[in-house]
């Protein structure tokens, strides 16, 4: 009897160690295959939140292209991705070359299945007063990003109709949410690409592609990192780290790249198949409310 129990318990245990075993493996390979076979531009990718992103899709099983007008770090970004990356060098501000980004898509693979338009920059550090403002300073910022954003919906999109699917992506942020977080060329630049998303979602979900947006709350990227130096000089990099992440707060938890790439693979992949025109806000909460504050009685 206890030699037949213990026999018994054995099977179980190995029958439930398999199980998990076949579960663990299933979950891997399904994680793998969330971008299985497609191919992704993310523009501005040599660093910060596009890096992060290029090597969560790939890790996912996506061939990115690395588009950057970073001569240098692009092409190492590429080169640690192994054979699922190629490097492109892009200027979104220069139309022809995110024209041919996408074409080099096309060429190499025969098709193109998620465009992120990541790139970006913050302007002005100092925000001037309104009546100061550079409006030459201002139409640099809006050139980049937000032409230069549209510039890679437009091509996306011409590859993508034709096809009747596809998954747009571009990085708004916070400032684009709430006034008074940033300088006014990156404020307003920020504000308009949530009502880009929404005009363009109004024409392409008629023939099967999506288009979304992220806005993250500051996080230490280089770009980040090198526009609050600005204002504490000599300051070591870790505590101006310190200083960004205590802008915005969620009790135990701060804002990181890895979770706009997250945020980035759930709009790019199959699961957020019904998903279009939406601005998914990545800040724990911060531009969700305001509280009062009462004078101590």
């Amino acid at each position: 009897m206890l030699t037949t129990l213990t026999r018994v318990f054995k099977h179980t245990t190995l029958a439930n160690l398999l199980q998990k075993r076949t579960r663990f493996y299933a979950t891997m390979v399904g994680e793998r295959s969330r971008l299985e076979g497609k191919v992704a531009i993310i523009t501005g990718s040599a660093s910060g939140l596009g890096k992060a992103t290029a090597h969560h899709f790939v890790h996912h099983g996506a061939q990115v292209i690395i588009a950057d007008n970073d001569t240098i770090l692009g092409p190492q970004v590429a080169k640690d991705l192994g054979p699922s990356a190629r490097y492109v060098e892009c200027d979104i501000a220069v139309e022809a070359q995110v024209e041919e980004a996408v074409n080099v898509a096309m060429a190499h693979y025969g098709k193109l299945d998620i465009m992120y338009n990541n790139a970006g920059i913050p302007g002005p550090s100092v925000p001037p007063s309104i009546a100061d403002l550079d409006l030459d300073e201002f139409d640099k910022v809006m050139r980049i990003n937000v032409r230069g954003m549209l510039a890679g919906i437009k091509h996306a999109a011409r590859v993508m109709v034709p096809m009747g699917s596809g998954s747009i992506l571009c990085t708004s942020s916070i400032s684009g949410v709430m006034g008074g977080l940033g300088p006014h060329p990156y404020t307003i630049s920020k504000f308009t690409i949530p009502g880009v998303v929404k005009s363009v979602a109004s024409e392409l979900c008629k023939v099967g592609v999506r288009i979304n947006c992220i806005s993250p709350a500051p996080i230490p990227t280089p770009m980040v990192l090198a526009q609050i130096q600005k204002f504490y000089p000599g300051l070591p990099q870790e505590q101006i780290e310190g200083i960004v992440n205590g802008f915005v707060g969620l009790k135990g938890a701060k804002c990181e790249d890895i979770d706009v790439a997250k945020a980035a693979l759930y709009l790019a992949s199959d699961e957020a198949k019904f998903i279009s025109g939406h601005n998914l806000i990545v800040d724990g909460g911060f531009t969700s409310f305001k509280t009062f504050t009462f004078p101590s009685p």
